[in-house]
């Protein structure tokens, strides 16, 4: 009768220590890969058409001041090709 008792409980040992070793290894796999994610750095975002924001605020005022009939076409084009050589 000791024989019959105690094999299910070596079978139960077997299959806890590998289900154990098993979930040990895939922590320190996971670890490692998000280790390396992290030391990559992420992707710097492409800047809009190369230009800064300040840039661009000056190009919407001199559209609003063609728009509002201010500037004239001619005034308008020179203004904006300052703008964007500056850059």
């Amino acid at each position: 009768m000791p024989l019959r008792r105690r094999r299910p409980l070596m079978a139960a040992a077997m299959v806890g220590g590998v289900a154990h070793h098993a979930a040990k290894r895939g922590a320190e796999q996971g670890a490692a890969e998000a280790q390396q994610y992290q030391q990559a750095p992420p992707p710097a975002a492409p800047a809009a058409g190369g230009m800064s924001e300040e840039s661009m605020a000056k190009l919407k005022q001199l559209a609003d001041l063609h728009t509002q009939g201010i500037l004239t076409d001619a005034e308008f084009e020179v203004q904006k090709q300052k703008i964007l050589q500056g850059m």
